[in-house]
């Protein structure tokens, strides 16, 4: 046994050798490969950046050098002013050459004691200097040396260079200099260096004073900026170069070691390859079988599989869960299946038989039986199993749990059921007052009626006479046309108000508008709106549930009524039509009020979205909810004669239909 332990571990070694000693070249060579290119790119890359800063310095130097020449030359027309005897047209000449020779100097001007000009060479010198060039020439006077100004004249930016006289000790006036900083740089910067580079000059801010760009805006990868030194001035000259980084440019030593990588790699690659085969051959089972457990253990989805005959080859651990079996109750097993409901045997039978037929649903769903009993509805999808030759060897299918789904339609159902209840709350809430004034009416004349009534029956047993019949009948039947119409009102609002569950029925529209035309009334006589409707003769019916039609035609008719109460009153007219447009019954309700905008009706139908100051913004969503519960579309559009019209279209009954109906409630 030591022996064999001492000959494997050479062994083990000499294989880790073979596959450490080529991946160590790779990697020293890749390494060259990058390092080579990267350190000749930094080198260009440093040259560039030093050029610049010479060249800066340079640029620098030359306008430092002119504006120093410049000095010289205002010192020595200073000392010439001082000078007895001196004429000023000698002075005004110097100015004037000076002026001259050097193009950046805008204007030259002497001033005595008080700042006024004795000598101009170039445009007058404002009555008032900017404040930057006061602040420099109070500096000068009182230092008694030359003071630049800090740069003024925003879109010129001109600069003053303000050099006191003095005369036996004494302030005697100064001589200032004005310069276009855009000259200066025109004519110190050399048209080489502003080929490949943007010169500026900037203030404290790096805000741009002047600039000379000849090729171009700066890329901002090689850039320098050095202070001018200029007293009393804060002005520095910043170079932006117009180049770019240099490219990796291959050159003969990178494509050697590229060549000499690239033959390393494909040896090794075939190397790898022959080695990766046995591997992959040894190791396929195990990791086939690894992801293929650890790809059932982590599914939430049932999977089963069957065969052509039915039976079933494989159920994943989710399958168990859902059914409530062990795998070894389920593989192997053929219809009839213990996860089948009895009740709907028959159904499962007859899918099945489609499915051994070659007809298989994609998807459909069912409901299965748990082991305690427990139905379950679950969502199928399923598709053939094709094995690797493409010849098809069975049916897979992917269960779903879809309890949850169901629990949550349901609450919605109910949810929307109670929405539709309270807006038929708020409805009535909104004509409680109309609604107690029409009542009254009635009240009051019946207790008039039967008050008079009364009156008679008790004068008669006064008198000791016989009751007047024909005087009492009227009175009587009179107070039962007005309880009558007290009961009708009641019963209209209590049938609209009143909660249940949706249920259809046969529906005739000139019925369900003469149900509701009292409460549309109340409406209408509150903005003294007149009704008006076109009912087509011999209607179909149409299947829908009574109490949604009717919330929906009256939330349309009130919102037709609100519409108008700022209107003429002779164009307060409601009309309410039906007709048959391709069997589809289709009600409109128009109205003559302000119309809608076109911001207004891309939100119309959203729910919570109002115009009104008191509404919630639910009427017309509810309504087009209730509308397409029942198959069927509700829209609005302009009324040609101004206002808006809402339509909403049912699906007509007709008699295949309604035995079709028929037949669903009878299965």
């Amino acid at each position: 046994m030591k022996n064999h332990a001492l000959l494997a571990r050479p062994l083990r070694l000499g294989s880790l050798w073979r596959w450490l000693l080529p991946l160590l070249l790779v990697c020293l060579f890749l390494a060259v490969l990058f390092w080579l290119p990267w350190q000749a790119r930094q080198m260009e890359n440093n040259e560039r950046q030093e050029q610049l800063i010479a060249d800066t310095l340079w640029v620098e130097q030359a306008v430092r050098f002119e504006l120093s020449r410049n000095e010289d030359a205002f010192t020595g027309i200073a000392a010439d002013l001082a000078r007895p005897g001196t004429a000023t047209a000698t002075v005004q000449a110097r100015m004037d050459q000076m002026r001259k020779n050097s193009h950046e100097l805008l204007r030259l001007a002497v001033l005595d004691e008080q700042g006024r000009a004795l000598l101009t060479s170039g445009p007058e010198l404002p009555a008032t200097l900017a404040e930057p060039s006061r602040n420099a020439a109070e500096l000068a006077r009182k230092t008694g040396r030359g003071r630049y100004s800090e740069p003024y004249a925003a879109g010129q930016n001109l600069i003053d260079y303000h050099l006191p006289r003095i005369r036996n000790e004494r302030f005697a006036g100064s001589l200032v200099a004005t310069y276009s900083l855009k000259a200066l740089l025109d004519e110190t910067v050399p048209w080489w260096f502003a080929q490949d580079n943007v010169t500026s000059l900037i203030n404290r801010d790096d805000a741009v004073l002047a600039q000379r760009a000849a090729a171009g805006p700066g890329r901002g990868v090689y850039t320098h900026k050095r202070e001018l030194d200029l007293p009393g001035a804060n002005v520095r000259l910043a170079t932006d170069s117009v180049k770019d980084l240099p490219r990796l440019l291959p050159n003969l030593l990178v494509g050697s070691v590229i060549a000499l990588a690239l033959g390393l790699l494909v040896s090794l690659i075939a190397l790898w390859r022959h080695i990766a085969r046995r591997l992959a051959a040894e190791g396929a089972l195990c990791q086939q079988m690894a992801f293929r457990t650890a790809m059932e253990n982590s599914l939430v989805t049932g999977l089963r599989a069957r065969d052509l005959e039915g039976r079933v080859t494989y159920v994943n651990p989710a399958f168990c869960q859902l059914v409530g079996l062990p795998p070894e109750e389920l593989v192997g097993k053929a219809p009839p299946m213990p996860y089948w409901a009895p009740e709907a045997m028959a159904e499962y039978q007859q899918r099945l038989d489609k499915v051994l037929s070659g007809h298989v649903t994609p998807q459909f769903e069912t409901t299965f039986r748990r082991a305690d009993g427990e139905r379950i509805p679950v969502l199928i999808f399923e598709a053939p199993l094709v094995d690797s030759e493409g010849r098809q060897t069975g049916w897979m299918g992917s269960i779903l749990d879809i309890s949850d789904r169901k629990r949550v339609e349901e609450l919605n159902r109910q949810q929307q059921e109670k929405l539709q209840a309270s807006a038929r709350l708020a409805t009535m809430g909104e004509i409680s007052s109309m609604l107690a004034h029409e009542l009254n009416q009635p009240l009051a004349a019946i207790s008039s009626y039967t008050t008079g009534a009364l009156n008679l029956l008790a004068r008669a047993a006064a008198d000791g006479s016989a009751v007047d019949a024909a005087l009492l009948l009227p009175a009587l039947e009179k107070a039962g046309v007005q309880a009558q119409r007290a009961g009708q009102i009641i019963r209209s609002v209590h049938q609209f108000v009143k909660q249940r569950a949706p249920e259809r029925q046969l529906i005739d529209i000139a019925g369900l508008v003469d149900g509701i035309s009292t409460l549309i009334e109340l409406q209408a006589r509150k903005y003294f709106v007149a009704i008006r409707t076109g009912i087509a003769p011999g209607l179909p019916q149409v299947s829908a549930d009574r109490m949604m039609l009717e919330q929906v035609l009256l939330n349309l008719t009130r919102n037709a009524i609100e519409a108008m109460q700022d209107v003429a009153p002779e164009r307060r007219i409601l009309r309410i039509d039906a007709a048959i447009e391709q069997d589809q019954v289709r009600v409109a309700v128009s109205d003559h009020g302000h119309g809608i905008s076109a911001e207004v009706a891309g939100r119309l139908f959203s729910p919570f979205f109002s115009t009104k100051a008191e509404g919630m913004g639910m009427g017309l969503s509810i309504c087009r909810t209730a509308v397409e519960f029942h198959g069927g579309t509700l829209s609005h559009r302009d009324n040609p004669d101004g206002g808006t019209i809402f339509s909403f279209s049912l699906p007509a009954h007709t008699k295949n239909k309604g035995d079709k109906h028929a037949a669903h409630r009878g299965r």
